[in-house]
């Protein structure tokens, strides 16, 4: 039996802080798709009955990991732009209605709302660096709001919210709560019931080690029958399977949002990943990740020319390091640490790192000393 590290054998020399964009596939990730892909050549869909059960398990991973009540909470989509466009088209909007989001948004939690300008709603962008960001955002909240959709994690600074505060917040104010939980699940814990979420969704190649064209979509029991559908097809009808039968009706489950054939190597593939999180244990996993960013904050406070735009206040951090360097402008310093073989992404205001639970002290002082050489060379 392999250790965790055995789970990632990446090339020599490779230093990978880009978790946060697309994350490398466990070793076991990859297997369960060699498998898959062996059997699909050798026997095709014979046993098609044994892929169901992996999805049942991806399923059953999901609902532990997000603290969902049911796993008929849990949708199986494409990507976070999907869920967020399931959530933006499906409720029933007026004229003068608002959603309130946050300034620093990644544009699938910021067009998805723009987009509704037709139909008289109109988005709120709230600053969330000045002053208290819930509170801001909980203000901005008016009696004409019906939604406040926020990242849990901003993509860009790394600006981790207050989850529960905003979803008791929205809850006294009745406003509907979503979160685009891509930047924490997978990386610290997430409880779509601890926070009062309406809706929660992420994509699975991210801190969660998966690939990407898959992802999670949860929706609480009482608010899938509100949300118009838009995607129709086999999958997503209650007697799904029933392919004679003339009458039907949405599978009340969340499903419902399932319209077509499922993505069966990507599952394959995300079962895989999650059961090596599961093994970890998310409170392990939230923090050895907190551990390598104070690593590597410590570090860069250490390096002539640093500044830092991600805060330092571990209650207000995940796992992502963003910093500008005195001297370099953010596209050519992304360029040559590419080139240097650390894998990072150039975001916001600098180029930002992010780290996974198994990330090596090797890559951590690896990338620090090549910062101090581009600082003082």
């Amino acid at each position: 039996m392999y250790g965790i590290h055995d789970e990632f054998p990446q090339l020599p020399g490779l230093r990978y802080l880009n978790h946060a964009a697309v994350a490398p596939w466990p070793r076991r990730a990859v297997l369960a798709v060699k498998r898959f892909a062996e059997q699909n050549a050798q026997v095709g869909a014979r046993d098609y009955a044994d892929w169901l059960l992996v999805e049942r398990s991806l399923r059953e991973r999901l609902t532990r990991l997000l603290n969902a009540p049911s796993s008929d909470d849990i949708a199986l989509v494409k990507s976070t732009s999907q869920a967020l466009s399931f959530v933006a088209f499906g409720l029933d909007w007026h004229a003068g209605d608002q959603v309130v989001i946050g300034d620093e948004e990644f544009p699938s939690n910021r067009v998805v709302w723009e987009a509704l300008k037709p139909q008289g709603v109109e988005v709120i962008k709230v600053g969330l660096h000045s002053g208290d960001p819930e509170t801001r955002l909980l203000n901005a909240c008016g009696p004409r709001t019906r939604l406040l959709s926020i990242s849990a994690v901003q993509y860009a600074s790394g600006l981790r919210l207050d989850l529960p505060r905003l979803g008791h917040g929205c809850q006294q104010r009745g406003v509907l709560f979503c979160v685009d939980a891509i930047q924490q699940l997978g990386a610290l814990p997430f409880d779509v019931q601890a926070c009062q979420c309406a809706f929660a969704m992420a994509d699975g190649h991210k801190w969660l080690l998966g690939p990407e064209g898959l992802g999670a979509f949860y929706c609480r029991s009482d608010l899938r029958p509100q949300l118009e559908l838009h995607e129709y097809g086999w999958h997503m009808l209650e007697h799904c399977g029933d392919f004679l039968r003339q009458d039907w009706q949405p599978a009340p489950s969340a499903r419902r949002f399932e319209c077509g054939s499922p993505n069966m190597l990507g599952t394959m593939a995300l079962e895989a990943s999650l059961s090596l999180l599961e093994e970890v244990g998310m409170v392990e996993v939230g923090k050895a990740v907190q551990e390598r960013v104070q690593w590597l904050l410590d570090g860069l406070a250490t390096r002539p020319g640093v500044t830092l735009h991600s805060p330092i206040d571990p209650a207000r951090r995940a796992g992502i390091v963003t910093f500008s360097l005195a001297g370099w402008d953010n596209q050519s310093l992304f360029q040559r640490l590419r080139s240097e073989q650390v894998i990072c992404a150039q975001r916001g205001n600098g180029i930002r790192l992010s780290p996974h639970f198994y990330s090596s002290a090797r890559v951590l002082e690896e990338t620090l000393d090549l910062l101090h050489q581009l600082a003082t060379g």
